[in-house]
């Protein structure tokens, strides 16, 4: 069984964590919810401060009132210098780090493993999506990423957030739709930026891993000018430049670079699998012919339906191996040659996180201007770019669902060929003329005026030539380059002491390109077969012309758009034994669309589209109406009751009122109790009502078949590890429908806590939330139509099954599934609990300033109910897979950040855990935790193990104007949990591992101030 290296060191890190609560309970505590900088995050940024400095008085996201105090909803405040302590470079990345944030969190390296909304990142709070969660800058709305997460789900880009003009992050963390409407059900994330800069400020930063790799580079400068409290007036203008190298699985150690899991073995013994192509397992048996090494062709008759011998190699096995195999091993296979090519994808072609660039400008001017209102103005400009190299293109296999031909049959008289199958058929004649599909009909050709053709060796007996196989030396390309402008302008201040006011106006714009190379167009590879003009038996001798024109480039263009204005009119109604009634009320109008056409559409026939490619477009817009008001009831000293409403009027015809209640409860100085009540919304996304058929591919687990099915491949459920790699390691696609007919989605939510502040050095939040999600929109479970597949039944309706192209080794067993088809309906209740926490310490002893601070969350449950009264819960497994690409909703994510600061010198030391699961997903066909997903193989059993990493932080303040930092993460060089089962990344979970998988990982920098 493989062990990690670290295993003793990850334990004695695991009790230190869990012990952390006792021991800051020991420290001396402490007084007040002041956000402190040493600090990783706070509850709540506002701390209890004289009535009569306004300067405290300020508006805390999930609220329109100004507040002196802690308020009813439970708010957790990164700042940059937070991040900076954790050597955490960007605010996407420190997200993505939050407790709060679980399960479907769209990661950047998702981008070079399949992700739909490639080059982009989001946090999903509360594993409900990233759809759930509500991103504001500075209060007011930014436009969608162009592209869809998993096609359906419209979300903000992390990746765009002006990292170096933030002055902090405000997550909520209930649900917010009283005040911003639709999107808000987990809570909202607010990105706040400066409201001035004076003077000059830079910094420069670089990372590289101890192996050498991973590089990351930060170069920004700030210059501002003006004192808006002397001069009235502060301007600044930032740029900034990012860039991270492109990691590649070869550049880990095993497991993790290879598909030959033989070395891993299960906690019986049993060997992993062998899965590179055309490999050899630990019995020494030969699992059959890949279809997806070298290019192979073998003899059929003139007709196309008997085949006449094995296959042979055509073209040199040239990035793998050639191994001979032995008399048992090609009496096995009727269909392999005797010596076959051994490629590795993995060490190949594997990616772990993509290459990513970044720039970007902003500016801001803020004018002061009567007693106390100001005006202000906002420009930001970034661009993204996301680039990396994929697996070899597909020139044999099911062509992806397509728009106006969903599916189609290359079928050759007489033979019967799934629906939506491809198997590529070289004729015996070729012509400048020639018209083929892919039976080998060539009707332009003839003995009279082709020839015979040089890629079928089989054409001077007058023989077809069927062919599998890629070109392994032209592996694809894929870029994502985003590019967002975003403008606002705002006033606010006061008309009379008692009344305020505060408007503001947004504009954003997206644009995004997409490029990928190396895609095969059927229509042109077709073309380019009948008339003989790609070479098959050596694609190195093609040109760059024969390879434009099978492989032409594809470029889509996307983007989104956003306009918002609103205003907010609030003011002291009367004093209260507690303090002054304040009502709020105010209004907004937005308009947001989205322009993402097909970049793969078949318009113009079945062929006329790429392999591989999604079909998936959407494109749509609408415009909201809304009206809020809330009121802040101070009645007592001891009660702070707090009320809230909003009405969403949609030009799409939907309308929603969504309230809320708050109340605070102070017994006494050092206790707050506080709850909330509210009901929010989703509005569908443009990609759920108005988007093109989009497929998702979901791993086949040997729950989906059964033994009567298995028994054609010569295994079965129990043995499902010695099934032929076309049944073990494939996949079928989801393919989602759109619904113009969808409701929204409704929630219902509601909070409870105790901060506890017993002395001014330490501060506790304990909360409990609620939330549960009526109407959800969903696919309905492909469960149903794969169990009936595999059983040979009739396939429920509702679903159209797909087969895939039939296996090459076993042409005449039942194909395994290729796409299940279903549109999306408002359908199932999701509900979810948990409870999270945090501790606090600040506290000087003498010169000497120490500051400890745990920030934790724990789901008590996460499950969804179908119509039909059933129940999936997926806490603690992979579930729901098919939400999550396989990384599962862990239970348990903390972080707890140490800080000891003398003179000029912090030393800062930061425990991340992230809990462990079991391999099983109530979605995929199992019980819950029963362990039903893990392979005889998996050296972790039913259970992938929690993962901790350590990182340290050094910043020297050498002068007023230089300090310098320096950081180790993942000290102990802890790799994530090996993970057989989740597909999102090879062989470890990409959202428990996160940055993990770099391993040893060094920062230094400087920051400059003048």
């Amino acid at each position: 069984m493989l062990e990690s290296e670290a295993m003793v060191k990850r334990s004695y890190i695991n009790m230190l964590f869990l012990g952390a609560a006792p021991l800051a309970l020991l420290a001396t505590p402490a007084y007040s919810q002041a956000t402190s900088t040493s600090a990783a995050s706070s509850d709540q940024e506002v701390a209890p401060q004289p009535a009569d400095d306004d300067s405290n008085v300020i508006v805390v996201t999930g609220s329109i009132l100004p507040t002196e105090s802690i308020t009813p909803s439970p708010v957790t405040t990164v700042t940059i210098e937070n991040l900076d302590q954790r050597g955490i470079s960007t605010v996407q990345e420190g997200l993505q780090q939050l407790a709060s944030n679980n399960g479907p969190a769209l990661t950047n390296s998702f981008t070079a493993n399949g992700a739909f909304a490639a080059g982009a990142s989001a946090v999903s709070l509360r594993g409900l999506s990233t759809n759930s969660t509500l991103v504001l800058f500075d209060g007011l709305r930014t436009s969608y990423y162009p592209l869809a997460d998993d096609g359906t789900r419209n979300f903000v880009d992390l990746n765009t957030i002006p990292d170096d003009i933030v002055d902090r992050v405000e997550v909520l963390r209930d649900g917010a739709s009283s005040s911003y409407g639709a999107d808000a059900i987990a809570g909202v994330v607010n990105i706040i930026t400066k409201r001035e800069f004076q003077g000059i400020g830079g910094r420069a930063e670089g990372g590289i891993s101890e192996r050498g790799d991973a590089a990351q580079y930060r170069l920004s400068l700030t210059a501002g000018y003006g004192d808006l409290d002397v001069q009235g007036f502060n301007a600044y203008v930032s740029g900034f430049y990012y860039r991270s190298e492109l990691l590649e699985n070869s550049d880990r150690p095993y497991p993790f670079n290879s598909d030959d899991l033989r070395r891993i073995t299960g906690e019986d013994g049993t060997p992993g699998p062998n899965n590179t192509l055309n490999g050899i397992d630990a019995n020494g048996n030969y699992s059959g012919l890949s279809s997806a090494a070298n290019f192979l062709v073998r003899p059929y008759d003139a007709t196309n339906t008997t085949a006449q011998g094995r296959y042979q190699n055509l073209s040199a096995c040239t990035t793998g191996t050639v191994t001979t195999l032995t008399d048992a091993q090609f009496a096995s296979t009727a269909t392999a040659p005797r010596q076959v090519c051994n490629v590795d994808y993995t060490q190949q072609y594997g990616i772990i996180s993509p290459e990513i660039e970044r720039f970007g400008g902003s500016g801001r001017a803020t004018f002061s201007f009567g007693l106390d209102s100001e005006a202000y103005g906002e420009v930001n400009f970034q661009q993204n770019t996301s680039s990396y190299t994929g697996t070899p293109g597909v020139f044999f296999g099911t062509a992806p669902t397509g728009i106006n031909f969903p599916q189609f049959s290359t079928s050759a008289p007489g033979v019967t060929r799934a629906p939506g199958s491809f198997q590529l058929t070289l004729p015996v004649y070729v012509c400048a003329g020639g018209v083929g599909d892919a039976s080998g009909r060539n009707t332009g050709c003839n003995a009279t005026n082709g020839r015979l053709n040089p890629n079928n060796p089989f054409a001077a007996q007058g023989q077809l030539a069927r062919l599998i196989g890629r070109d392994l030396e032209t592996p694809t390309f894929n870029q994502t380059r985003s590019r967002v402008y975003r403008g606002a302008i705002g006033v606010r201040g006061s008309i009379t002491p008692d009344i305020q006011y505060n408007i503001g106006a947004t504009a954003s714009h997206s644009d995004l390109e997409r490029r990928r190379e190396g895609y095969v167009y059927i229509a042109n590879l077709l073309t380019a077969v009948a008339q003989g003009t790609f070479n098959f038996v050596d694609p190195s001798l093609n040109t760059q012309a024969q390879n434009d024109f099978v492989r032409p480039t594809n470029i889509s263009n996307a983007s989104s758009d956003l306009y918002q204005l609103q205003a907010v009119l609030s003011g002291k109604l009367v004093e209260l034994p507690g303090g002054p009634l304040q009502l709020g009320v105010g209004g907004t109008i937005y308009y947001e669309a989205v322009d993402a056409p097909s970049g793969n559409p078949d318009s113009f026939g079945p062929t006329q589209r790429y392999f591989s490619l999604n079909a998936f477009g959407t494109t749509g817009s609408r415009t909201v109406k809304a009206a809020f008001a809330e009121l802040d009831a101070p009645i007592t000293n001891f009660l702070d009751v707090q009320l809230a409403g909003r009405y969403d009027s949609y030009s799409s015809g939907q309308d929603y009122f969504s309230p809320k209640v708050g109340v605070k409860v102070t017994p006494i100085d050092a206790v707050v109790l506080r709850g909330t009540y509210s009901k929010g919304f989703r509005i569908p996304s443009f990609g759920e009502a108005n988007a093109l058929p989009t497929t998702g591919y979901v791993t086949n687990g040997s729950t989906l078949f059964n033994d009567a099915y298995l028994a054609q491949y010569g295994c079965s459920v129990a043995t499902f590890s010695t099934c032929p790699t076309y049944i073990r390691s494939g996949s079928y696609g989801l393919t989602t429908l759109a619904s113009p007919n969808l409701d929204p989605e409704k929630s219902r939510s509601f909070t409870g806590g105790v901060l506890f502040n017993p002395t001014r050095s330490i501060s506790i939040s304990v909360d409990y939330y609620n939330i549960k999600k009526t109407g959800a929109i969903t696919a309905p479970s492909s469960a149903p139509a794969l169990t009936a597949y595999y059983s040979g039944q009739a396939i429920p309706a509702g679903f159209d099954v797909i087969p895939d192209a039939p296996d090459v080794n076993n042409p005449n067993a039942t194909p395994r599934v290729a796409f299940v088809a279903s549109q999306l309906i408002n359908s199932d209740t999701i509900r979810t609990s948990g409870i999270d926490g945090s501790i606090n310490f600040n506290h000087d002893f003498g010169e000497v300033r120490f500051s400890s601070f745990l920030d934790a969350s724990y789901i008590l449950r996460l499950e969804t109910e179908f119509p039909d009264g059933t129940v999936e819960r997926y806490d603690g497994t992979l579930g729901n897979f098919n939400l999550t690409a396989g990384s599962g909703t862990p239970k348990f994510r903390g972080t707890w950040l140490n800080s000891i600061e003398f003179e000029n010198v912090q030393l800062n030391g930061t425990v991340n855990y992230f809990d462990g699961y079991n391999l099983s997903a109530q979605d995929q066909g199992s019980d819950y935790k029963d362990g039903s997903l893990a392979e005889a193989y998996s050296p972790t059993g039913e259970d992938i193990p929690e993962y901790v990493t350590v990182d340290l932080g050094l910043r020297v303040k050498a002068t007023e104007r230089f300090t310098f930092t320096a950081n180790v993460l993942n000290i102990f060089n802890n790799l994530p949990p090996i993970d057989v089962v989740t597909y999102g990344a090879h062989l470890y979970n990409p959202v428990q591992g996160g940055t993990g998988i770099l391993g040893r990982y060094f920062k230094a920098g400087v920051r400059v101030g003048f």
